[in-house]
């Protein structure tokens, strides 16, 4: 099976032109699939039965996983022997009854615009890297662009005459403004900072010794802001992803629009900060109207 894996992985990198990560995500799921079946005696994908698969899925359920990571697994699977199906390695797809469990999309939980303020305000100095510090933490609140996005920016993905970054994900593109704030941020990093950190490389940031930058080192740039603004949550990167799309949404920005600048295909996904603001509303209401109180 690890052949036809290796196969699948190919053909989602070259001709599907998927991201790396999805790419990595698809093929973890694959392994795992792979492991379990050469436990239970089904060392060839051809073996492999509709009963097998709906087994492989109970041992998910009993491993405690969640729903959404339960339900990744079986897209990767379904992916992968459809794959399978159309390059006739198998002549009836066993994946075909599987059903992914109900995904309950809770609200994310998202900062407060004066707790973005206060992370935003905590890189304040000259140097060249609170600089760089400076104008990612910006930039990522001003766009709602993941962090994989964010480190994978060049130079060249930057307009500052309009103020807008394109963010490119395979084949896909999408524009999104940023507002005064992170330009500024920009426009200082650049002209002051980035030529001593990033010499000849393309990408708009790098760490400290001029290499590109992987997730778990922005991740410690933002828990170190975090803890200096004396913040408690959990933060990640994608909770000021969330943070922006709410705080949009809240203000009445049009849904389609923040689907657009978050790339989201479905905009039910995007739905999900309706609930952040129908709460924060109804808040609103219990302490305003006069009524209230008898309810």
């Amino acid at each position: 099976m690890r052949e036809e894996i290796e196969r699948f992985e190919n053909y989602l990198s070259t001709v599907k032109r998927a991201s790396k990560n999805t790419v990595a995500a698809y093929i973890r799921d694959l392994v795992k699939l792979e492991n379990f079946m050469n436990e239970h005696g089904k060392k060839c994908m051809e073996e492999i039965t509709a009963t097998n698969l709906t087994t492989y899925v109970l041992y998910l359920e009993r491993q405690g996983l969640s729903t959404a990571t339960i339900s990744r697994s079986i897209a990767s699977i379904r992916a992968f022997f459809m794959y399978m199906l159309r390059q006739g390695r198998i002549a009836q797809d066993p994946s075909e009854q599987l059903k992914p469990p109900k995904v309950e999309k809770k609200v994310p939980e998202t900062l407060t615009i004066e707790e973005v303020n206060l992370l935003l305000e905590q890189p304040s100095g000259d140097s060249p890297k609170e600089l760089r510090d400076k104008a990612m933490l910006e930039l990522l609140y001003a766009t709602g662009i993941r962090v994989s996005e964010l480190i994978a920016l060049k130079m060249t993905d930057v307009n500052l005459n309009l103020n807008y970054i394109c963010c490119k994900v395979g084949e896909k593109e999408r524009i999104i403004p940023f507002e005064t704030a992170a330009k500024t941020a920009l426009v200082r990093y650049i002209q002051s900072a980035r030529g001593n950190m990033c010499g000849n490389t393309d990408y708009l940031f790098t760490n400290c010794q001029g290499t590109p930058m992987t997730r778990q080192g922005f991740w410690k740039i933002i828990k170190h802001y975090a803890a200096m603004a004396g913040i408690h949550k959990d933060i990640t990167p994608h909770m000021i992803r969330h943070s922006f799309a709410a705080h949009l949404v809240n203000n009445g920005a049009d849904l389609k629009a923040v689907q657009e600048m978050l790339g989201h295909s479905d905009i039910s996904t995007t739905q999900i900060y309706m609930k952040k603001s129908a709460v924060r509303l109804k808040e609103v209401y219990d302490q305003a109207h006069p009524r209230a109180r008898y309810s």
